[in-house]
């Protein structure tokens, strides 16, 4: 690869099963971000066609040989359609499959409602030793594919390739990545809607509400201490996610708030109990609440009340 030419999620893939040759490559017939792969990696590239419980199986018989399969398809039907394949034939065993769902959340934008995956990560997380990953952007997502494919867990990778102009801190396993410090407002975020936490923080630090910013990179594991940190220091805490308040990033910080006996009022930002309207995805954005300026108007009016 040229140094000229910018790393992309195939390309990184790539290299990573070329250094190890226990990665196999798989999908459900989803190939758009790893059209090349299969010329390059031969019988190391399995497709099973639109069936994802078998594509699930055999990544399992794989992983119980010694493999390390990276698993490929659309979010909603991975975590769904193969649910019960993933919790005994992966789940269970503690096999290293990596679970890549493709157009998570708001990226499936013009998709209706049986396409929409905003309840992946509560799946996921309830299923005991699955990590859950979900970059904030492409970068995010290049940084964190070693260590999650070394790591012998099993684990779901929200896929979002979103470009942003965000400087990442390096990767690690259950760290979380501070964006912007601020002491007014604090902005827990996770996955595709980083980009938009990042513009109300600017906003809001025009409009003199200092904002920290956090990138919850991992949701399982969860960096404990950088949530707690948050909610210390904040005066109004935020969490803001691309899933349904219920079971995902909100419920995670909820949960960690109440087992340690913390006092504090986090208010969940993400989709409510309903699908969204299917659109390009500016306008999913706008209809959800979720761009960054309303994100800003409205984490504005919750520091006002905290007053």
């Amino acid at each position: 690869m040229s140094a000229r030419t910018r790393p992309t999620y195939e390309s990184t893939l790539l290299d990573l099963a070329a250094a190890d040759g226990r990665i196999v490559v798989m999908t459900a017939e989803n190939r758009a971000a790893i059209r090349n792969l299969p010329d390059a990696l031969g019988e190391r590239f399995v497709d099973t066609g639109i069936n994802e419980q078998t594509l699930v199986g055999a990544a399992a018989g794989l992983a119980s040989r010694g493999r390390v399969p990276v698993v490929h398809a659309l979010a909603a039907f991975l975590t769904m359609r193969a649910f019960e394949f993933i919790r005994t034939d992966i789940g269970i065993p503690g096999l290293p499959v990596k679970l890549v769902g493709y157009v998570p959340g708001v990226l499936s934008e013009a998709n209706g409602p049986t396409h929409q995956a905003l309840e992946d990560v509560a799946l996921m997380r309830a299923i005991p030793g699955m990590r859950v990953f979900c970059p904030g952007d492409e970068a995010d997502l290049l940084l964190g594919l070693p260590a999650v494919l070394a790591d012998n867990a099993p684990w779901y990778i929200r896929f979002n390739a979103r470009r942003t102009e965000i400087e990442h801190q390096p990767f690690a396993v259950g760290r979380a990545e501070v964006v912007r410090e601020g002491s007014d407002a604090g902005i827990l975020v996770s996955g595709a809607l980083l980009r938009e936490a990042a513009r109300a923080g600017e906003l809001l630090e025009q409009a003199g509400v200092t904002t920290r910013v956090v990138n919850i990179r991992t949701v399982d594991p969860l960096d404990e201490r950088a949530i707690l940190e948050t909610v210390g220091r904040c005066r109004r805490v935020v969490t803001v996610e691309d899933h349904f308040v219920r079971g995902g990033l909100f419920s995670a910080v909820a949960e960690l708030l109440v087992r340690n006996g913390v006092p504090g009022y986090v208010t969940p930002i993400g989709v409510e109990q309903r699908w969204f309207k299917p659109a390009l995805l500016p306008d999913v954005l706008s209809c959800t609440g979720l761009r960054g300026d309303l994100l800003a108007d409205r984490i504005r009016e919750l520091v006002e009340l905290a007053a």
